[in-house]
């Protein structure tokens, strides 16, 4: 497999969803446009709130934990896909400043010929434990049921999804487009075991899963996973990768299946302590799940954003490029690599935050800091890495 910047296009996914953007270009973007969720008006019509409702879910990462059950009998890696579809949802109302209560609905669609009863099971019941736990934390989380639907024609395993409604104050929404050329960005790392987690996270996080699914796992699941890729895609981009599922590699503490597996990290405990002492200091919070790295570039206007002090790579993202040949340009416009979380505040309250994340076993630091952008009303990126210079527009 050559170098290239497009691989996960070929593979049927763009990181940007341009065709996306354009056809809601023109749909009300809600009372804060530049706000990382739409946020709409109080569902009681009470001025002083306003409400969210968001959805979101696993993706292909269902698909890799249908795979992984297959070759190991282990049922249990269909809980972290739930916490996937649910940390994806949650951790994208934290960067509005949301707290609470929040309504939480699921939705399973399986094929139901290799989606046994068993399954469907562990992933209800996963959702009633994992909102126990939200709730445990701080954020009060309702389970209010879903639906399981039965979809052969549409579905060739699993999709896992979730949606969430919350209301709250209009004066605590935190609204991006504040984000000014005088700010300082903290990153919380993605990787590692936090004092809330029960084993170590590689850092994958939920996006970018059909890279790394193909681009990292061998040939030999071709013929044995059919229903597990587009049978349109070209067979040289179907599980190219070195790894079979078991594998260990270097500088793993998981197999490389268990590895892409990690659940996706929430930082619920930690951004709602630091909400409490310093919502009024913090101009941004961006999640970086579609688009990487780059995900900033959708925020604020007019803003360099200079990212000159990343974590270093995780191992799992090294294992991906090295087996895929992806590009390292690519590498950090599908994935987090190394920090999902990204807080963007006056730099005086920098080291309070680094340290509440650091109280609960998660690494923290300054990866960077806003600067006027060079072109008019338009957003950059430069990411500064041990590979070379990266820029983004």
């Amino acid at each position: 497999m050559n170098n290239n910047n497009d691989l996960y296009s070929k593979l049927g996914v763009s990181s940007n969803k341009e065709d996306v953007h354009k056809a809601i270009q023109n749909i009300d973007k809600g009372l804060f446009p530049g706000a990382f969720c739409k946020i709409v008006t109080d569902i009681r019509n009470r001025d002083e709130f306003c409400s969210i409702f968001h959805t979101d879910g696993a993706g292909t990462k269902a698909s890799l934990a249908y795979m992984y059950y297959k070759e190991t009998g282990d049922l249990s890696v269909f809980k972290g896909i739930v916490k996937d579809a649910v940390t994806m949802n949650i951790d994208d109302l934290l960067c509005v400043g949301a707290t609470g209560p929040v309504f939480l609905s699921n939705a399973i669609g399986r094929n139901n010929k290799l989606i046994s009863g068993d399954i469907i099971s562990i992933l209800i019941n996963e959702y009633s434990d994992y909102c126990e736990e939200l709730s445990s934390w701080g954020l009060n989380t309702i389970p209010c049921g879903g639906e399981t639907a039965d979809v052969d024609d549409l579905v060739k395993t699993i999709m896992v999804d979730a949606t969430v409604f919350t209301t709250m104050r209009r004066e605590h929404v935190i609204d991006a487009s504040k984000i000014n050329n005088k700010d300082i960005i903290i990153g919380l790392a993605s990787f590692g075991k936090s004092n809330y987690e029960i084993e170590y996270n590689s850092g994958i996080g939920s996006n970018g899963l059909t890279l790394a699914r193909h681009g990292t796992l061998s040939h030999i699941y071709y013929e044995k996973y059919p229903e597990c890729y587009d049978k349109n895609l070209d067979e040289e981009l179907v599980f190219f990768g070195k790894y079979e599922l078991r594998d260990k590699a270097k500088g793993l503490e998981l197999s490389v299946g268990k590895a892409l597996l990690s659940p996706t990290r929430t930082y619920t405990p930690i951004v709602l302590e630091i909400l409490k002492s310093y919502r009024k200091e913090i101009n941004g919070i961006i999640h970086n799940t579609g688009g990487g790295q780059t995900k900033v570039l959708k925020f604020g206007a007019g803003i360099k954003y200079v990212k000159d002090n990343l974590f270093e790579s995780p191992p799992i993202f090294k294992i991906i490029r090295e087996s895929s040949n992806s590009s390292w340009k690519e590498m950090y416009q599908v994935f987090n690599m190394g920090h999902l979380m990204e807080i963007y505040c006056n730099e005086s309250v920098c080291d309070d935050i680094i340290n509440i994340a650091r109280r609960y076993g998660v690494d923290a630091k300054v990866i960077g800091n806003c600067e006027k952008s060079p072109l008019k009303n338009k957003n950059i990126l430069e990411i500064i890495t041990p590979f070379g210079t990266l820029e983004y527009k």
